[in-house]
């Protein structure tokens, strides 16, 4: 590997209190998201109606849960982890697009956008240094 590739993927170490500060920011919305992909495919009683209340037709509850799933799991995986937060942006916008127009708050959706990358940005120095904020 080259100096300036080795460069670009080492990063200074962190302090083990913000390491796992940061994983609990990021669990967070993983375990929320991962949920809400269950209860897509499983669809409990009353589902069927919240989904309608959304005004989605029930037949893409799975398709959302394969797209929620998929897009949490690149968060996951460490070195994939900037898209899946750039993925995970794009799904929780339409989420909170989907509120707004209906008029209910959307404060949980925002919420979760926050975790996702406030978790990434306490571990990752090049998130840092892309925006330094201080």
């Amino acid at each position: 590997m080259s100096k300036s590739k080795q460069a670009m993927t080492e990063q200074p170490p962190v302090s083990k209190q913000r390491l796992w500060l940061s994983r609990g920011m990021s669990a967070l919305p993983a375990l929320v998201l991962l949920a809400s992909a269950a209860a897509k495919v499983v669809r409990p009683v009353g589902f069927d109606d919240g989904f309608a209340h959304l005004g989605w037709p029930i037949a893409l509850a799975f398709p959302l849960a394969l797209l929620e799933f998929a897009c949490t799991v690149v968060y996951l995986v460490p070195r994939t982890s900037v898209l899946g937060a750039i993925l995970l942006t794009g799904y929780l916008g339409g989420a909170v697009a989907t509120h707004v127009r209906i008029g209910e708050p959307f404060v949980l959706q925002l919420a979760l956008g926050v975790l996702v990358w406030g978790g990434l940005y306490l571990r990752d120095a090049r998130l840092q240094a892309l925006i330094p904020l201080k």
